[in-house]
């Protein structure tokens, strides 16, 4: 059974609700009356416990699960055990999301390190600052002249709010996150480390060596955008940088000046976007993926992992590979060279190795 002791378990819900709530169908067999209080891996989940089956890999797994019900799609049923309480999901991983929230409303966002509302005396606040009922502002905090900040919404330790920043309501700015000329709508959730509207990158090659290039622009960031721990956004030099609303970005991502990101995109840890590129509504960026500056990625692109930008990627384009190209393209050339190298071995070639 998965250790939840920093999530305490309530008194869960039956089969037959979580088939309501989600839309899924009750399996053969299956007792609606069942009741889950908690969710889990298949080789880890208990009787009380709901998991989850969505790839074959894992069919052992499922055969020895001891879970109290599974999820799965209707493509897997036949590697269902007789007798293992399931349901039928058109989209698995929506539906046990779906549970997992309900089951666990207090990991949907960061909560304060103490349970307490209102402004710590050891924050310091700025009496010029402007800040609503419901507001916590927790100890080591500081709030800059003409903050504002809606209800709802928790500074954590240790965090900066500059001059002039505005936060919306109910909004998680977590531990040591640093935020400076930057505007942030409603529901933004902000991981511990987070720097946001720090001087973009800019200098110019001058008489003397390089000179520096001001930033004078915003950081705009919808509602509903969440930032993973240590991730940086700089603001615009002369336009702003701006992320869209539902975008999320991972950790240790790298948003640079004037970058522009649509609405509901994913951006994954350890990506890097250079200055004044354009990323569509949609769109997802693999792992450590670099994109060059001015370029534009089209809604619905995605990008594969480890990849690198260097030209504009069309609406709903697949790309992948150094320099990105379409995914057949660059697959097709993998696979070419490595016919080639395979070809070009000999027992010469070998012992000069």
């Amino acid at each position: 059974m998965p250790d939840t002791s920093f999530f305490s378990r309530g008194a869960g819900l039956t089969v037959g609700e979580i088939a309501a709530l989600t839309g899924v169908e009750l399996g053969a067999r299956t007792d609606p009356g069942i009741r889950l209080t908690g969710i889990g891996a298949l080789d880890r989940a208990g009787r009380d416990d709901l998991s989850f089956f969505d790839n074959p890999r894992y069919a052992t797994q499922l055969a020895e699960t001891r879970a109290g019900c599974v999820i799965v799609g209707s493509k897997h049923l036949a590697l269902v055990p007789e007798g293992l309480p399931h349901l039928v999901a058109a989209n698995v991983s929506v539906a046990f999301a779906a549970v997992g929230r309900e089951l666990y409303p207090a990991a949907r966002a960061p909560a304060a390190v103490l349970p307490s509302v209102g402004i710590s005396p050891r924050a310091e606040v700025d009496p010029t600052a402007e800040i609503e009922e419901g507001v916590t502002i927790e100890a080591f905090a500081v709030v800059g002249p003409g903050v504002r900040i809606g209800r709802g919404t928790i500074v954590s330790p240790g965090a900066v709010v500059a001059s002039g920043c505005a936060i919306g309501r109910d909004c998680r700015i977590g531990a040591q996150v640093v935020l400076s000329n930057a505007l942030l709508g409603n529901r933004v959730i902000l991981h511990p480390g987070v720097k946001i509207g720090q001087d973009g990158f800019g200098y110019v090659p001058g008489r003397t060596g390089l000179d520096k290039v001001v930033q004078i622009g915003r950081v705009i960031i919808q509602d509903d955008v969440e930032v993973g721990a240590n991730a940086t956004i700089d603001r615009g030099a002369i336009r702003d940088t701006a992320i869209g609303e539902g975008t999320k970005i991972d950790n240790q991502a790298q948003i640079g000046h004037n970058v522009a990101v649509g609405r509901h995109s994913v951006i994954v840890a350890q990506v890097g976007i250079s200055g004044s590129t354009s990323v569509g509504d949609g769109v997802m960026i693999g792992g450590q993926v670099g994109v060059t500056g001015h370029v534009s990625i089209g809604d619905g692109a995605q990008i594969a992992a480890l990849s690198g930008v260097a030209t504009d990627v069309p609406k709903g384009a697949r790309w992948g590979g150094i320099p990105a190209r379409p995914v057949r393209e660059w697959l097709r050339e993998v696979r070419f060279l490595t016919e080639l190298a395979k070809k070009g071995r000999s027992p010469r070639n070998e012992r000069d190795d």
